[in-house]
């Protein structure tokens, strides 16, 4: 399929992710006062890339993310000339999504931006935990996540229940680090509120692309070693064919 229509899907798909994601935090995690909290926020991410994963698997794989694009270039799954595509497409679509709720939360009386669901370290942590957490656990759930990503897409693993298996995954990811650093394993999706937030998140946005590639890079070539290289040419998360 043509690299345009891909980066489209990848570009819808990843406002999706933002959008429910995010969205989830800014407008019901505190609301009004007994909100969904942050087990709510988790499963809305989760929710979200299972869903796309059947909508958008077949068109583009559904990576929606710089570091799972990355993980599987190296891991000889996604052509090089392909990645630059698809992190462009990720990163507008982040802040295409970004935008919109800016725009729908805005316009409640006495909204004011905070933190805007940005991922942050120390002072914006919702724990106060220090930049060598954030980054520690970043690359840990990151490398986890591909791990699950290109065990889900074996050809050796059972078909069609990829979607699954990584929405929770992303869910577990979420429920562990939120109170760390907000949880991102996505550069795009740190890169769309962070923009919005302000300067002091803008700061820290280096983080939050540095760890999940190095932990989603990690992944991609540890796993061809340790498991062999049994796997799809064309390995979708949503099992079809693209």
């Amino acid at each position: 399929m043509a690299i345009w229509r891909r980066s489209c899907a990848e570009f819808l798909g990843t406002f999706w992710l933002v959008f429910g994601g995010c969205g989830s935090a800014v407008l019901a995690a505190g609301f009004p006062t007994l909100g969904i909290g942050f087990a709510g926020v988790a499963l809305a991410f989760g929710l979200t890339l299972l869903t796309m994963a059947y909508t958008i698997g077949p068109i583009s794989g559904c990576h929606i993310n710089p570091a799972v694009t990355f993980g599987l270039w190296l891991a000889k799954r996604f052509p090089a000339a392909d990645v630059i595509p698809y992190w462009i497409a990720q990163v507008l679509g982040a802040i295409a999504a970004a935008a919109v709720l800016y725009a729908i939360a805005s316009g409640k009386p006495g909204f004011t931006t905070g933190q805007f669901a940005s991922n942050g370290y120390g002072a914006l942590s919702p724990g106060g935990y220090p930049m060598m957490a954030a980054l520690l656990v970043e690359i840990v759930l990151t490398f986890f996540f591909l791990m699950v990503i290109l065990g889900a897409t074996d050809r050796r693993a059972p078909v069609g229940f990829a979607g699954i298996a990584i929405g929770l995954a992303l869910t577990l990811i979420h429920l562990v680090s939120i109170p760390i650093d907000n949880t991102s394993v996505n550069p795009a999706r740190s890169t769309g509120p962070a923009l919005f937030a302000g300067a002091a998140e803008l700061s820290q946005l280096w983080v939050f692309w540095i760890a999940p590639l190095i932990g989603g890079g990690i992944a991609g070539l540890l796993y061809p070693m340790l498991f062999g290289e049994e796997v799809s040419k064309e390995p979708v998360i949503g099992d079809l064919p693209a």
